[in-house]
């Protein structure tokens, strides 16, 4: 083939290395960020000190924020620190140990477990021919296990938390965790077992012991956003995948002469919420024109709380329970357990029609300490609790009904920004926890 008459290209068209692009640490107008490495974010530089009684024997905790009551670690933290003595003479052993502790106590019924869900020692120094006379400063590097067994089951490490239920019965639960660091002497390690962990023996005459609790907080957060707000339409809402529906049916009494109610109500898909964040909802109320104003009186009330007790509505409940003997007596279980409300839903009106009644809300959450975790005899769960409960139903054209659903919380936001791939720091790592299982039994006690 010749090549005397190929086509020419102007100069525009051919590609120019004359000049590289140019890069910026923030997206452009058109740019979007993908990710970030969370690893680049400042990392904790403070010290957590504490101290023995004598003053001779220290203990300090590094990648601490500054001016806290006590250390606090993630999942997988990393517990990191130095002992120091200022008197090094006899000093036989010195040992580091980091210890998870899980009491359940029933009140009245006598029932009491003590769990442990993590222990370890580590042996940071030991006196020989070699090692004569122990160093002032020993280092120490120990990552918190994730997850525990109990009788044969794996349960995530569950964070500090404790919690008690007055009256008759009632119960105690608490978690804790602490590290400690024991400094050994001769007359308080026996000579054959120079090598026993203090677990084993306990705290002997003659040894100083330094601990310090510190608080376990694992991170989570969604693996979506609050997904945007239905489109409304005539007849109530346009469903989308990103909600779950959950129907229903209000019963009418038969004297009323009304017609049942269908209720379709609306929460996110996920049911996995931020605990800093309020929870979304849709409410459509399907009948004919004379059951809707039979149950106007009873139905959602907007612009705040009238003062009155409200027939509808839309709560987050959390159910604490213990177990201490997990068995069943005459058939009844043995749990106790105790519920509080953690959220209030406030309602606006979306719309309506001759047949139709729509209204849109969310729920503020009241400050929590943690999240749903469920432990060896100790769980604790959250529900979004959707009633009608007519303050006389005799009286009332309506029966009422009660809908719980699961819904999981998370100590942090979901970011567009991919933080929490990576850890922000050694001690802070990110998991998401998946959708809740729909267990309507497990909050037959959220009234």
């Amino acid at each position: 083939m010749s090549t005397a008459h190929l086509p020419s290209y102007a100069a525009p068209l051919q590609p120019s290395f004359s000049r590289t692009p140019s890069y910026s640490a923030e997206p452009g107008i058109y740019e979007q960020r993908l990710a970030l490495n969370a690893r680049s974010l400042p990392q904790a530089t403070g010290n957590f000190t504490k101290s023995s009684r004598s003053g001779n024997a220290k203990l300090r905790l590094i990648a601490q924020e500054n001016n806290i009551d006590l250390p606090v670690y993630g999942s997988g933290g990393i517990v990191e620190g130095t002992v120091e003595l200022t008197k090094t003479e006899n000093i036989s052993t010195v040992e580091l140990r980091v210890e998870g502790r899980l009491e359940l106590k029933e009140i009245a019924e006598g029932g009491h477990t003590d769990t442990t869900l993590c222990l370890d020692t580590v042996l940071l120094w030991i006196k020989d021919s070699n090692n004569p006379v122990c160093p002032s400063v020993l280092p120490f590097s120990l990552t918190l296990p994730t997850t525990f067994q109990y009788e044969g089951r794996s349960y995530p490490l569950p964070p500090s938390h404790s919690i008690k239920l007055k009256g008759l019965p009632g119960f105690y639960a608490t978690i804790d965790y602490s590290v400690s660091a024991i400094i050994n002497k001769p007359h308080s390690v026996p000579n054959l077992v120079p090598l026993v962990k203090s677990k084993k023996l306990g705290i002997n005459i003659g040894s100083t012991t330094v601990s310090t609790p510190f608080i376990y907080y694992p991170r989570t957060r969604p693996a979506v956003p609050i997904p945007a707000p239905l489109r409304r339409f005539e007849g109530g809402f346009i469903e989308s995948p990103e909600w779950r529906v959950y129907k229903s049916i209000l019963k009418a009494n038969a004297k009323a002469g009304a017609q049942d109610i269908y209720v379709k109500f609306y929460v996110p898909a996920s049911r996995i919420f931020c605990a800093s964040q309020a929870i979304p909802f849709h409410i459509t109320f399907e009948s004919t024109a004379f059951s809707l104003a039979a149950f106007l009186p009873y139905g959602p009330t907007t612009g705040g709380n009238s003062g009155k007790l409200r027939a509808t509505r839309v709560q987050l409940m959390r159910q604490s329970t213990v177990d201490v003997r997990g068995t069943t007596i005459h058939g009844t279980k043995t749990d106790i357990w105790r519920v509080d409300r953690i959220g209030e839903g406030g309602f606006r009106h979306a719309g309506d029609g001759a047949t139709w009644i729509s209204f849109s809300g969310e729920i503020p959450i009241d400050p929590v300490k943690v999240t749903g975790f469920r432990v060896a005899g100790f769980s604790v769960m959250d529900c979004i609790l959707f009633t009608v409960t007519p303050p006389d139903v005799t009286k009332s054209a309506f029966v009422g009904i009660r809908e719980t659903i699961p819904v999981r919380l998370t100590t942090d936001a979901w970011s567009e920004d991919g933080r929490g791939i990576a850890a922000p720091r050694q001690s802070e790592s990110f998991s998401v926890p998946p959708s809740p299982e729909d267990m309507p039994d497990a909050f037959e006690h959220a009234l």
